[in-house]
């Protein structure tokens, strides 16, 4: 699961308090997630903290780089559109559907699994998914991005894809595919547990194992517990103001020119471990 950690040392001087808060620690995963300090109540002479509600609230994050470094290939005009208005819409209207819910206070990881219930999805799920679909999203890109993997991944794709180009070909051709909005993803399959939610897609497939799927609207692969390793959003507001209906073009750039491999490499470490953590713990249970 995804933690945001936060520490925080109190002092008193001269009936003075003072907070000092450390940094946020995040994990390689994409999170939103903050909550609101206590309130103080300071008096001469000595210090009183008034025990108040934590209440965790999304903040919308920005992409880990400047909104014009990704042209011309994707527009300044269109990560304002997409992260800046859309993205920003998907955060504030979670906030306000959770708010003095049971979700209130959950993380983000959470949230999204709670709220897509097995398949019937609850009201705030779009937007949970949605938001954490886009932090995944723009950590999958990069300024001069592209090329090949290496390493690990590489090893992997070759050996399920039988090339890297027979994976870049399966990548596009579920892109092209996907009717309507939605999503597709490379992802790492190693669930052999009946997760609880609804059919999951490529059941006939071997467990540890890369796959390509595709999914619509707000679902993602992270739902039937497969571990997500790049994304491409397939939405219209993606694209529609740098390639018009020209879907086919902007995948191709994406591929080409965009990909993170080093970040896409990282996030199958993290699969694999988080796999074989899991199968030990299943020799132990068993």
């Amino acid at each position: 699961m995804l933690l945001l950690q936060q520490a925080a040392s109190v002092a008193c001087y001269g009936g003075l308090m003072v907070i000092s808060s450390l940094p946020p620690t995040l994990s390689p995963q994409p999170l939103s997630w903050r909550k609101k300090t206590p309130k103080i109540k300071m008096k001469s002479g000595q210090c009183i903290m008034r025990r108040a509600l934590i209440i965790s609230e999304l903040e919308l994050k920005p992409p880990p780089y400047s909104l014009n470094s990704l042209e011309p290939h994707l527009s300044r005009e269109t990560l304002e559109l997409h992260w800046g208005s859309h993205h920003r819409a998907h955060v504030a209207r979670l906030n306000s559907l959770i708010a003095g819910t049971d979700l209130d206070g959950m993380g983000l990881d959470d949230i999204v699994i709670a709220t897509y219930n097995k398949g019937s999805p609850r009201a705030p799920f779009v937007h949970a998914a949605e938001v954490w679909n886009h932090d995944f999203f723009w950590q999958s890109i990069k300024p001069n991005g592209g090329g090949q993997p290496s390493g690990k991944l590489m090893e992997l794709i070759e050996r399920d894809f039988g090339s890297f180009s027979r994976m870049l070909k399966e990548f596009e051709n579920a892109a092209l595919t996907q009717f309507g909005s939605g999503w597709v993803w490379l992802a790492y399959k190693a669930n052999k547990l009946d997760v609880g939610n609804a059919v999951n897609p490529c059941p006939s497939e071997k467990d540890n194992k890369l796959i390509v799927l595709k999914s619509p609207n707000a679902v993602n692969p992270f739902v039937w517990d497969y571990s997500p390793l790049l994304c491409i959003d397939v939405w219209e507001h993606a694209y529609y103001l740098d390639y018009e209906n020209r879907r086919d073009e902007y995948v191709a750039v994406f591929l080409e020119k965009l990909v993170s491999w080093e970040v896409v490499s990282h996030r199958l470490d993290i699969a694999i471990k988080r796999a074989a953590d899991r199968a030990r713990e299943d020799e132990k249970d068993s």
